[in-house]
């Protein structure tokens, strides 16, 4: 859709103002899949997001629940951490389907664990620790579309 951008974080606070900075292409909901490496900030880029919108509660990583969710007042993001899982097909049991109902962002941290089982990803993030310490934050936007759980 659009060509791929570059961002930079040399701190926790650049990563959090980044999220403020990405929040609007995610209006009206989505599917984004976050990759990189542990501990690149992943989930530190979720809470930017989250606290951009407006939620002001605790934002910790899915990892050991999986999935994590937040009514917010215009949508519902969901949070999920695949660290865990060791096959794609345990995406089955968390009723992915189910969470689909309304205007919904789902926020996806290792999405490549659950390939063939997670919906289309609208946008892709993919982060990176540089040799100078500076993540570097690479955002490909796909599509915007109006049914997040990918279905077409």
């Amino acid at each position: 859709m659009n060509e791929p951008q570059t961002f930079e974080a040399a701190t926790e606070d650049d990563m959090m103002a980044l999220g403020r900075t990405l929040r609007p292409l995610f209006a009206a909901g989505g599917v984004v899949h976050l990759t990189g490496d542990l501990g690149v900030g992943k989930t530190t880029l979720v809470r930017g997001i989250l606290r951009a919108m407006g939620f002001r509660g605790r934002v910790k990583s899915p990892s050991y629940g999986l999935i994590e969710s937040y009514s917010l007042d215009s949508l519902v993001v969901h949070h999920l951490d695949l660290y865990r899982l060791s096959d794609g097909e345990e995406i089955t049991y968390l009723g992915l389907e189910d969470l689909f109902e309304g205007p919904t962002l789902l926020l996806v941290e290792w999405p490549e664990k659950g390939a063939g089982y997670l919906p289309a990803a609208t946008v892709k993030i993919d982060i990176s620790d540089r040799p100078d310490g500076v993540r570097e934050i690479n955002l490909d936007v796909l599509a915007l579309n109006d049914d997040p759980s990918g279905s077409q």
